[in-house]
């Protein structure tokens, strides 16, 4: 759900209605005219505001100031959610043997994630009103890492209360690890696509970009490499092949699992989710980045993210 709120907050561009930072006292929304007149003119000395938003009203602004709110109010009701209980079973000796300190450093990260999208803020707030592609990435990444992180102690917990037998699938498991590292090269040029607005161009063709198999701009920016990563249709480029070569990749994935005759239905799901999401990615392209199938698109890529570490742990146990 946070991470959907995100996708939300950036793509209705309301990231930068918040100017400050109020670890505390920063989950009360305005509650009197003059808090929302205090907080409104000091977006009003934001970049965002002087180059963009200039024609806004106070009414136009609350709009965009809800969805960083309640971005950041969720941020701080999932700390609050994670580290009340982890507490109380800590206090209780609840904790399984060995899985303390990896449980806490989750908090941790959780904290560092708060921080992390400070500073993506802060780099919108200063001449140019766009966050950094590279900071939206990373605090994308984060976020990711800790979703995965949580599922897979999760996964770890269940296993272990149904005393599942521990039996890895070595030729499977490092099949799914492939899968996994394209699948994240993929999501990371999907938030390079975002943060610069790069699925705005070649919106009208797929899998050629206009007439073309490699864009003609693709080789704009020197050294050539910078293209790839700053460059609008060289980064559009990178994330449509990489998508590509993830979706044969993870077929690949899903037969090897059949030819292993693995029947866990995380693989079955797995098979669905890759051709949803491919749909998906091409629908936002020629939707012209759509709100709604754009923000659905990011879900997919979560869900996934998701059933890829559902099907890597399950080829650590003998199947049921």
């Amino acid at each position: 759900m946070m991470i959907i709120i995100g996708a939300i907050t950036r793509l209705s561009e309301s990231g930068l209605s918040m100017v400050e930072w109020r670890p505390l006292i920063g989950a009360i929304p305005p509650m009197n005219e003059a808090e929302w007149n205090r907080i409104f003119d000091l977006y009003k000395q934001s970049p965002e505001f002087n180059k963009e938003n200039f024609w806004m009203e106070l009414s136009d602004f609350k709009q965009i100031f809800f969805w960083e709110w309640f971005h950041r109010l969720l941020g701080r009701l999932i700390g609050v959610i994670y580290l009340v209980p982890f507490l109380f079973f800590l206090v209780k000796g609840w904790i399984p043997k060995g899985y303390g300190k990896a449980l806490f450093g989750l908090f941790i990260l959780g904290g560092a994630q708060g921080l992390m999208g400070w500073y993506m803020v802060k780099s919108g707030l200063v001449d140019v009103p766009d966050v950094s592609h590279y900071r939206l990435a990373a605090h994308l990444s984060l976020a990711l890492v800790i979703l995965s992180a949580m599922l897979w102690l999760g996964l770890s917990f269940w296993k272990m209360s149904i005393k599942a037998t521990f039996k890895p699938d070595t030729a499977l498991y490092n099949h799914g690890l492939i899968v996994l590292l394209l699948l994240i090269l993929t999501i990371l040029w999907g938030a390079y696509t975002a943060g610069l607005d790069a699925g705005l161009v070649y919106n009208n063709s797929f899998p050629k970009m206009g007439n073309n198999w490699i864009p003609e701009e693709i080789w704009f920016y020197q050294p050539i490499w910078k293209n790839f990563f700053e460059n609008q249709a060289g980064v559009q480029f990178t994330h449509r092949w990489f998508a590509m070569i993830t979706a044969l990749v993870i077929i690949s994935f899903v037969l090897h699992a059949g030819y292993k005759k693995r029947s866990e239905k995380s693989f079955v799901f797995l098979s669905v989710m890759i051709f949803a999401q491919v749909t998906l990615g091409i629908a936002t392209l020629f939707s012209q980045v759509n709100l709604h199938i754009a923000v659905t698109h990011q879900a997919g890529a979560v869900i996934l993210l998701s059933t890829v570490i559902f099907c890597l742990h399950a080829s650590r146990f003998k199947q049921p």
